[in-house]
């Protein structure tokens, strides 16, 4: 007798590695590491580009608020439909929400770069770049908390 031994027992488990990568990703931190970078270099890019056109006609502060206010135009959607997947509650009261906190973090930019380029001397782009590693942490907490959280269950 011939014995014939199916080679299906790998089928239990065909993709395991690959639904652990999407679960990984899936999850609130990393897409929010993700989302935090991409407007990192949104922002940084739009300053940057700014004070390049500028040519020092216009106060940087006031640069720092407009490439702010475009990039949380920008980003927002990805905030609310990948990294908090969020559906219920109007885009404009989410929008609105998410524009205090990133209020919060402007505030700190037009307290600590003056401080930083005015009093430090370290080079605006340079000064900012400090201000963005500081800020994602606490960023994330108050959105999930408060900016993205299930109005449903409370």
């Amino acid at each position: 007798m011939v014995d014939v031994k199916s080679h299906a027992k790998s089928d239990k488990k065909p993709h395991f590695w690959w639904r652990a990568l999407i679960s990984t990703f899936a999850g609130n931190r990393i897409t929010y590491l993700m989302a935090g970078a991409m407007t990192a270099v949104v922002y940084y890019c739009l300053l940057g580009l700014a004070l390049l056109a500028a040519e020092d006609a216009v106060p940087y502060l006031v640069l720092v608020v407009t490439s702010h206010f475009v990039t949380v135009v920008i980003v927002y959607p990805w905030y609310r439909l990948v990294v908090f997947r969020t559906s219920g509650d109007s885009w404009l009261r989410g929008y609105l929400r998410f524009y205090v906190v990133g209020l919060s973090f402007l505030g700190a930019s037009l307290i600590s770069l003056p401080i930083l380029v005015s009093v430090a001397g370290i080079p605006i782009m340079i000064a900012q770049g400090l201000i963005i590693v500081i800020s994602p942490p606490l960023s994330y907490l108050i959105h999930r908390t408060w900016t993205f959280r299930d109005r449903g269950t409370i």
